[in-house]
Parts: structure tokens; C-alpha cells; sequence
């Protein structure tokens, strides 16, 4: 029997800010990256990108070993341009939701990111929103790359449980890849794999 949810931990991107790979997927096939899925998809990570998400390279040491790996003279700006393609809008009815949802819950934002994802959606929401910081919403926002884990391990799930004394059993977890739901299960929490075109306000919550 599933305890009442006390809890809720969201993932970013395809929940609250709208994500398009295909974008980013194809700034970087215009560059001449004609492998870019080897690289890096919704579901995977090569370790370059892994390490770049857990924060264990700089964006310039990024730069620099993308370079190297793909055998192509980039300029910073081209890779980061390209890399940044996929980040859209942040709807308007999603963030009147939330609101309304962390008066009735405890919630946590939980996101694979990196450092040069982070600075480009941050300076967007701010710029869209009067200065405010998206961080606000919630109790605590955890980025992998400020973490140093990252989805699906369900290490990672542990450590933010820990870290905010969660119990896993009153805790629930939105994500929209099965990967990473697959690891917040084996962790003991509670679960809801978002598929569009449902969004979260479909989920009942309120």
C-alpha cells in the first residue's frame, strides 16, 4: 500500500521548462557532427557529457575535449550555441501551477543539468520573469552538476532524501524519462513517468 505523498521532487526539463533534442541534435549535425546520438541523447550520456553533468569537467575543459573528440575546430560559442538549442520556454500555466502546489506539498527540484545549461536557463527565466530566480519555487533545487550525481542512479535519489530528510515511501518523483524512474523506484520512492503530451497539470495533485 503507497503512504500519502508528503514530498514531491521534479525533474526540469519536459516537466517545467520544454526541452526539444531534435534541436540541439540538429544544431550540431549543421556543424558537421554527423554522430551527435553517440554522444548524447535523452536517454544517454557519453562519459564526456556524464562528466560534464556531474561537474567534473569545466565548461572550457568541456569545450576543449569536445574538440578534441569530434576532430573539428569549434569556436566556444559554436558548441555552446548548438548545445544550448534544446532549451525552450518556460509555460506560464505550468509556473501558475506550481504556486499553487508547493502550498500542499514539500517540493524539491531534482535536474541532470550542467553549468552551461544552468547559466542559460536561469539568465532566460530571469529575464522573462523580473529578476525572479526559478529556484524560488521550491524548498531546495538540486542540479547534478552542483551534486556531483546524477539520474537514473538511484544513489542519487538517496543522497538528496538524506541531505532533506526525506522518507523515500511519502516521497513522489516526476520525471519524464523511464531511465531515471527506473532509479528513484529502486530507491524507494514513488513515482510518475510524465509522457506527453501529458503535463503535470494533468497529474491530480491539486
Amino acid at each position: 500500500m503507497q503512504q500519502p505523498v508528503q514530498n514531491i521532487i521534479f525533474d526540469l526539463g519536459g516537466v517545467f521548462l520544454n526541452i526539444d533534442y531534435g534541436a540541439t541534435r540538429q544544431a550540431f549535425i549543421d556543424l558537421g557532427i554527423d554522430n551527435f546520438d553517440d554522444l548524447y541523447s535523452q536517454s544517454h550520456s557519453n562519459h564526456l557529457f556524464e562528466n560534464l553533468e556531474t561537474g567534473k569537467v569545466t565548461p572550457a575543459r568541456f569545450y576543449d575535449e569536445f574538440r578534441l573528440q569530434t576532430g573539428k575546430a569549434f569556436t566556444d560559442e559554436q558548441i555552446k550555441n548548438a548545445w544550448n538549442a534544446m532549451l525552450l520556454d518556460f509555460p506560464a500555466e505550468r509556473l501558475e501551477w506550481l504556486e499553487k502546489v508547493k502550498n500542499k506539498y514539500r517540493i524539491y527540484l531534482f535536474s541532470n543539468t550542467n553549468q552551461i545549461h544552468h547559466e542559460a536557463f536561469c539568465a532566460t527565466f530571469s529575464a522573462e520573469h523580473n529578476g525572479k530566480n526559478f529556484d524560488d519555487y521550491f524548498i531546495k533545487a538540486y542540479y547534478s552538476h552542483t551534486l556531483g550525481l546524477r539520474k537514473p542512479y538511484a544513489a542519487s535519489f538517496l543522497e538528496l532524501c538524506k541531505a532533506e530528510n526525506l522518507d523515500p515511501a511519502y516521497t513522489l518523483f516526476i520525471d519524464d524519462t523511464s531511465k531515471n524512474i527506473q532509479g528513484a523506484q529502486e530507491a524507494g520512492l514513488q513515482t510518475v513517468y510524465l509522457q506527453a503530451p501529458a503535463t503535470v497539470l494533468d497529474l491530480g495533485l491539486l
